[in-house]
């Protein structure tokens, strides 16, 4: 009997895992000089987390916001593509395996659309009002899948994002490291479009992401997402509290 895809995990399963890691989370806060983070913030915060196929972006995201909203800060959860109503729209034309055989440079130009959109409505609001933002995926996905899993050109696929963005970058990226042939395991029984791709697709965004966390090693930090998930948070909430705790201080 096949195991029940990921996509189809239900809600309930979905809840249980985001309950445990925020659980984390909170413990992990509760004992750390975390009070002066939870001040209203003068600027936004924008963090986002990378990664390949089934290494928990989804879930790690979601229970850092449950964790820093129990703090106090006004948390803006969000992900890419789809997050606005005309991202979900492309959304469904990008991951639908129907439309295998799109062209690479449409590809990368409806996440680049989706992205530009999701900015203007989602991000950038947030971020005025002085919110923590912490997006699942952001230019970083397109720099690996697009710029180092598809034969794209990285430095335009960099120029077309950057213009898309206003040139907005995170102030910190953290990439969930995982094999992909596990990542794909994870992911389940009921692959969408990208997932479908060879293994060897999903190499090269590995490396891809690796390569990108390590020419600016100040913004990025590489996370081994093979870990159990206890040690995945406490490392994600290792590299987030200095930041907010950074930004808090700035603002006096």
């Amino acid at each position: 009997m096949p195991r029940p895809s990921q996509h189809a995990r239900s809600e309930a399963e979905t809840a249980t895992a985001v309950a445990d890691t925020a659980h984390g989370y909170a413990a992990a806060m509760s004992a750390a000089p975390v009070a002066s983070q939870t001040r209203s913030l003068s600027e936004g915060v924008f963090i986002a987390l990378e990664g390949g196929e089934g290494t928990g972006k989804s879930t790690q995201a979601a229970a850092l916001g449950v964790a820093l909203s129990s703090r106090g800060c006004d948390v803006v959860l969000t992900h890419e593509p789809g997050d606005t109503p005309a991202g979900a729209a492309i959304r469904a034309l990008l991951l639908d395996p129907a439309t295998t055989g799109l062209s690479d440079r449409a590809e990368a130009l409806l996440y680049a659309a989706d992205r530009a959109e999701h900015v203007e409505s989602v991000i950038r609001p947030a971020l005025a009002r002085g919110a923590v933002v912490v997006t699942d995926r952001y230019v970083d996905s397109s720099l690996a899948y697009q710029g180092g899993g598809r034969p794209l050109d990285l430095a335009r696929i960099e120029e077309i994002n950057d213009w898309a963005t206003g040139g907005l970058h995170p102030q910190l990226t953290i990439v969930l490291d995982l094999e992909p042939a596990e990542g794909l395991r994870r992911a389940g029984d009921d692959p969408d479009r990208l997932e479908s791709e060879p293994i060897e697709f999903h190499r090269r965004v590995r490396d891809a992401f690796r390569t990108l966390a390590a020419r600016d090693p100040g913004r990025y930090v590489i996370v081994d997402a093979a870990q159990p998930q206890a040690d995945v948070t406490a490392a994600v909430l290792a590299a987030v509290v200095p930041l907010l705790m950074t930004v808090s201080e700035a603002g006096g």
